[in-house]
């Protein structure tokens, strides 16, 4: 048995960190489904930047799509949703088998919207009404600003992907938002079954403190703080306001592990992922770590529901003066300005894709005229 298959039993869904119009064309995807237990997809900015930037898949989509006059955000919501709704189809069986708890694709709001709590609540309706599938998350990130809006865009119904959550205390700040928009569900007569999933980023953790802690606590942090994360999971999910809920309908907001690359060329390539293995989670991990796990994974022992060593672990990074909580605030302030950037680098990508295309095809046009009047 695969150990991707020994994940799959376990209780943790497999979802694919990428989404590029040649994997679902070439079959690569459906590989991943048929033989690696892939049972859903996330994406962002930067995935679909290097998308766009290989090849001509885009092409006549970008041609058909600024003719009907979309370009920049528009254009760019508009190819995306054609990628992700062939992945969300795709998936539907897993969706459905599993009455909603997997099969699901992810599509990211305008990071520029990080700050703008209105603006993200508007954004995200209208583009999970654009998407047209049931099993299209949108993504917000967990910043202050974002957990009202996560909130009352789950009161709406919509699904929520909450993203760049590094600490168990801004997990724990969405987790009750979430509860809070069921329970106002509930209150209002409105069905308690809305889809969320709350999306802890690891790897960056190891990646921000290799270079000042000792060599004894390299490649430690992330799982730590994961473990405290999951703790306060499985104590949520004990609790009796979410039992409550749960007896009402409400299906419980999943724990997605998110950044499960190995970054550090010294650290096995699949050590994230064999450390996260736990029932009732997600994982998503870019192709090259999917594989590898696939090849040489092992699955080891399921993550302790309370904490196992991490908070023996955290103090070593105290001593070591790594400040949790400061350190969480400054990744989650450092993710967002990650994703602007390559949210700006995506929008002059396809500006200069349009232009590209433009001239190439005037080009073409002006050259088949030459040769009908010669």
């Amino acid at each position: 048995m695969k150990p991707t298959q020994k994940l799959h039993d376990l209780g943790q869904s497999l979802w694919l960190d990428n989404i590029t119009r040649g994997v679902l064309r070439d079959g690569t995807l459906q590989r991943y489904v048929d033989e690696l237990s892939v049972t859903g997809l996330t994406s962002n900015p930067t995935i679909f930047f290097h998308a766009l930037e290989k090849g001509d898949l885009y092409d006549d989509s970008i041609r058909r799509l600024t003719g009907e006059g979309r370009s920049g955000e528009a254009l760019f919501f508009r190819l995306a949703i054609e990628d992700l709704t062939e992945a969300a189809d795709l998936f539907r069986p897993a969706h459905d088998s599993t009455r909603g708890a997997d099969g699901w694709v992810s599509l990211e709001l305008s990071p520029m919207l990080a700050n703008d709590t209105a603006g993200s609540i508007g954004a995200a309706a209208e583009l999970h009404k654009l998407a047209q599938r049931p099993n299209v998350f949108i993504k917000i990130p967990g910043t202050p600003e974002g957990v009202p809006a996560i909130e009352e865009s789950i009161f709406r119904g919509v699904p929520i992907n909450v993203t760049l959550l590094f600490s168990p205390a801004q997990y724990v700040a969405v987790a009750e938002a979430y509860m809070r928009a069921i329970e106002r569900r509930l209150a209002a007569g409105l069905d308690p079954n809305v889809s969320s999933v709350a999306s802890i980023f690891v790897s960056r953790w190891d990646v921000a403190v290799q270079d000042v802690v000792p060599p004894a606590l390299r490649n430690r942090l992330g799982i730590a703080v994961a473990q405290r994360a999951y703790r306060e999971y499985r104590r949520l999910l004990a609790s009796s306001r979410w039992r409550a809920l749960a007896a009402s309908g409400a299906r419980p907001q999943r724990m997605l592990w998110a950044s499960t690359g190995t970054k550090d060329p010294k650290a096995a390539d699949t050590m994230y992922v064999e450390a996260l293995a736990a029932p009732d989670t997600i994982n998503t991990m870019p192709d090259k770590t999917l594989l590898a796990f696939a090849d040489h994974g092992v699955v080891k022992n399921v993550m302790p529901e309370d904490g196992g060593d991490s908070d023996q672990v955290l103090a070593e990074f105290a001593r070591a003066g790594i400040e949790e909580t400061a350190l969480a605030a400054r990744l989650q302030r450092e993710g967002t300005t990650s994703f602007d950037k390559s949210w700006t680098d995506l929008l002059r990508l396809l500006e200069s894709k349009e232009h590209e295309l433009s001239q190439r095809d005037h080009a073409k046009s002006g050259a088949t005229m030459s040769s009908r009047s010669s």
